[in-house]
């Protein structure tokens, strides 16, 4: 075998194992102790943050951000993973900390000069724009910690109640509208909740509460079945514009009707304890969508109408 070859073996090789002795890669090889011990102080040399554990039962181990092997793109799966990951540039807070700009940096610098080129001619003219929302990184990277090591966080939450403290077992983290989203089981309430990482004024882990295992096997594909909860149906006028509005929203469009003069209608099931979240986004609609039923939802609009009046009531 090569020398090249392995050296990009043993990478590969220690990458998967926490700790291991220069006798044991040795048999692995099939090559004299030295020779690994060359190997191994050629990879430290290149960046793999390998270092020797002193003392009986030592031999090596690699830190925690271990290095990962080379792998091979082609041109247009370098191109892909360019701009996927310039796309989250445009988040005003990740959980990688500065992992994703610093992978972005390096993946670019060892591109081959005409790919580069071919990717320069394409900034600022493809990118996935997000909308820019405040919050803090160091709460998103505890929730991303959390996660991998299926932790419990304790964090501050400020909601219409004011702020609380909850103990909150992360099930995932993902993103949409530029918020950062994350489902989790409360142990306050005793089921899962969603929390928007915005919100979260602190979070940090807590090791004296156990994770339970039945959430653990939860992923974000496990989304909460609403079907055995009491049931309603949101009937809805809309203009021209609203059914421009709401065709592209995946919770409305599928029910919406369009008339032959150019405006419909929708009846859209949901789950009652929903209705709020609903009618919150009719309101943000003014007057392309009217709420025809149910009738709680028609009061919640009025209500909300005659409190917008009473602000304006006293204004030259």
């Amino acid at each position: 075998m090569q020398k090249s070859q392995r050296l990009i073996q043993l990478m590969m090789m220690i990458n998967a194992r926490k700790a291991f002795t220069v006798q044991e890669l040795a048999n692995e090889f099939g090559i004299s102790s030295r020779t690994i011990t060359r190997d191994l102080q050629e990879l430290s040399e290149l960046g793999v943050p390998v270092y020797s554990v002193q003392g009986r039962g030592g031999g090596y181990r690699l830190l925690q951000e271990r290095m990962l092997p080379p792998i091979s793109f082609t041109e247009g799966e370098a191109v892909a993973i360019f701009f996927a990951c310039q796309s989250l540039e445009y988040f005003s807070s990740l959980p990688f900390g500065e992992g994703a700009s610093s992978a972005l940096h390096k993946f670019f610098h060892y591109l081959p000069a005409d790919v580069k080129g071919r990717i320069d001619r394409m900034k600022n003219r493809v990118a996935i724009y997000s909308p820019y929302r405040q919050m803090s990184p160091d709460i998103l990277q505890t929730l991303l910690h959390a996660i991998m090591d299926r932790s419990i966080v304790t964090i501050g939450y400020r909601s219409s109640k004011g702020v609380q403290e909850r103990n909150i077992q992360p099930v995932g983290l993902y993103a949409s509208s530029g918020y950062w989203y994350c489902p989790a089981y409360c142990f306050l309430r005793k089921e899962m909740r969603q929390f928007r990482a915005d919100r979260m004024l602190s979070a940090v882990m807590n090791p004296t509460m156990e994770s339970r295992e039945d959430i653990e096997r939860q992923t974000l594909l496990d989304k909460p079945e609403k079907s055995q909860l009491e049931q309603t149906v949101l009937l809805l006028e809309l203009t021209e514009k609203g059914i421009w509005q709401l065709d592209t929203h995946a919770r409305f469009a599928p029910y919406i009707k369009r008339n032959e003069d150019g405006t419909g209608t929708a009846a859209v099931p949901i789950a009652a304890e929903d209705l709020n979240l609903y009618v919150e986004l009719i309101w943000a609609l003014a007057e392309d969508v009217k709420i025809i039923g149910p009738t709680e939802a028609v009061a919640q609009i009025k209500q909300k109408m005659k409190a917008m009046f009473l602000m304006y009531e006293n204004e030259r």
